[in-house]
């Protein structure tokens, strides 16, 4: 079954429009764990390769739909710095995502920042923090799949696989995303919809 809604042409309208302008693509999945453990047989199995361990802080600031936004249908964008292990270093990420069970489509616009606090400083000022999420990311690279062992603060255990655009077709995209899906075990995961985001501040409400 491929990961993407074939049959929803809005969605696939949506997608091919926001490819136009020039946002950067990953095909997407997220689900939850009881052990993370579990995974290292199976990534051994599809010969994915270890990256790194990082601790994340990512804040969430309040957003507002521009009234030419193109999103997809239940989907929230969202705008959150990133700032990681490496001092003086951080990553503004823009991105929409439709929030469903399922792989799909992310498209977002990442820029580097030196000085991660003074951009939080002025952000919040202007916009406002809506949460914050903190997390520990073991990162696993397969081809163009990110593969992402989490242990988020509050909530828990997660893999998420991101499937980067980066040179293939959308088909050989798709493939690879569901071989990564297929070896790791994923078909019969508990899915996750939404962000990390989401998730804690239902927790707090």
């Amino acid at each position: 079954m491929k990961p993407y809604t074939d049959n929803n042409s809005q969605n696939r309208e949506n997608f091919r429009t926001k490819t136009a302008r020039k946002m950067a693509t990953n095909l997407e999945f997220k689900a939850r764990c009881q052990s993370l453990e579990d995974f290292y047989p199976r990534l051994n199995e599809l010969k994915a390769k270890y990256r790194e361990t990082v601790h994340q802080i990512d804040t969430y600031f309040y957003m507002f739909k521009g009234k030419d936004a193109l999103t997809l249908e239940d989907c929230k964008p969202r705008l959150k710095l990133r700032e990681t292990d490496e001092a003086g270093e951080g990553w503004l990420i823009y991105y929409e995502r439709p929030n469903e069970n399922k792989s799909r489509y992310s498209q977002y616009h990442l820029s580097k920042t030196d000085d991660p606090l003074t951009l939080k400083t002025l952000l919040t000022a202007a916009l406002g923090i809506e949460t914050i999420v903190k997390k520990q990311r073991e990162i696993w690279m397969f081809q163009n799949t990110r593969i992402h062992l989490d242990a988020v603060a509050d909530l828990g255990q997660y893999i998420e696989l991101e499937t980067v655009f980066q040179g293939q077709t959308e088909s050989e995209a798709i493939a690879e995303h569901q071989h990564v899906k297929d070896i790791l075990h994923l078909g019969t995961a508990d899915p996750v919809a939404v962000s990390y985001s989401d998730l804690i501040m239902e927790k707090k409400s």
